[in-house]
């Protein structure tokens, strides 16, 4: 395990973001992790953890240690006649795990391809996308605390999520470093198509029955026509998290825009989504100095090269005021600011 000094931050950043570390260092073990916990004091430095960082926006230099997670491996713990539990450690690619689940025809994540990011990202923020999130699969995990450097389960409802949210977000931030992940899968399909372009996709190649596979490529193809690779252009997909509104503010904003798009969560909260507001703004396609909202989906804000975490914000941040002043609406980003 080697800690390097003033390390550049731009190939750990989906967005690009050219930002230095005065400390960085990768981890392999737990028994890496626990070293930087116990050795090096850990809980008292200021310390960002780190996976695929396409969840990330860093806005200046990190004046402390960021922990690049590289723990490896997938493995199947248990199962029965209806189910699988497949393990996965924090540092492998989500979407690697994803492919190896639809693979094997396990169900339950398939509507979560393509999502950039590492499996210990996913349950902090509890990752979601055409109707499905982690918390419906999520069995249990492992993580280290930091306080002490030991292994502590959590169950799914110890987990306290929500929508983008987890404990890990909140009472549990910078306490723990999660370490791999459960999930409990299906043998036995129970597919979801009803949520967003899939049903209209699947009509369109003729599949009537679709299998597992059918719908991750569904999936996938949406993904693709819509949101940029952040290899090719910087960007952290969704930029800012739908907001719930009750259902008689939906309805009087319906009366307005008949288009208005919602889904509802409760039986008195509708879900709207946050790239058709700002789209409604003017904000699509618009480009503002070195950023912008792409053209293609106003909910993903991009790098077109040479931006700073500053500019991208400062974006955001007006981005947001538009809604406000428009539709009384408050959207939050979703993206983790540093």
């Amino acid at each position: 395990m080697i800690i390097y000094q003033n390390k550049s931050l731009k190939p750990y950043n989906t967005f690009g973001i050219d930002v230095n570390a005065a400390q960085f260092v990768e981890v392999k073990t737990a028994e890496e992790i626990q070293v930087l916990c116990r050795s090096f004091s850990l809980s008292e430095r200021k310390f960002l953890v780190v996976g695929g960082g396409s969840n990330l926006l860093l806005t200046s230099n990190f004046e402390g240690m960021v922990i690049k997670i590289e723990l490896k491996g997938l493995d199947i713990t248990k199962e029965d006649e209806n189910h699988i539990w497949v393990k996965a450690m924090a540092g492998e690619a989500w979407h690697d795990f994803v492919m190896f689940a639809v693979d094997h025809n396990y169900a339950g994540v398939e509507n979560l391809s393509l999502i950039p990011g590492c499996v210990g990202a996913a349950p902090m923020q509890n990752i979601g996308a055409y109707g499905a999130e982690i918390k419906d699969t999520c069995d249990h995990l492992f993580a280290i605390e930091i306080a002490t450097g030991n292994l502590v389960k959590f169950t799914n409802a110890e987990c306290k999520f929500g929508y983008r949210e987890s404990i890990f977000k909140n009472e549990a931030k910078n306490k723990y470093i999660i370490y791999s992940v459960v999930f409990k899968l299906n043998k036995n399909p129970r597919l979801n198509t009803s949520y967003g372009a899939i049903k209209q996709t699947l009509d369109t190649k003729r599949i009537s029955a679709p299998s597992i596979k059918d719908i991750s490529n569904a999936v996938i193809e949406i993904r693709k026509s819509k949101l940029p690779n952040p290899k090719e252009l910087g960007n952290a997909g969704s930029f800012f998290k739908n907001p719930e509104i009750s259902n008689e503010v939906f309805d009087d904003l319906k009366l307005k825009h008949p288009e208005v798009v919602g889904y509802p969560t409760s039986t008195n909260m509708t879900k709207v989504a946050a790239g058709w507001l700002i789209e409604q703004c003017g904000w699509k396609g618009k480009v503002v100095g070195n950023t912008g909202s792409h053209k293609n989906q106003a909910l993903v804000l991009v790098n077109y090269g040479n931006a700073t975490g500053q500019e991208i914000w400062d974006l955001a941040m007006a981005i947001k005021e538009s809604v406000y002043l428009k539709f009384g609406i408050h959207i939050n980003p979703e993206v983790n600011i540093v």
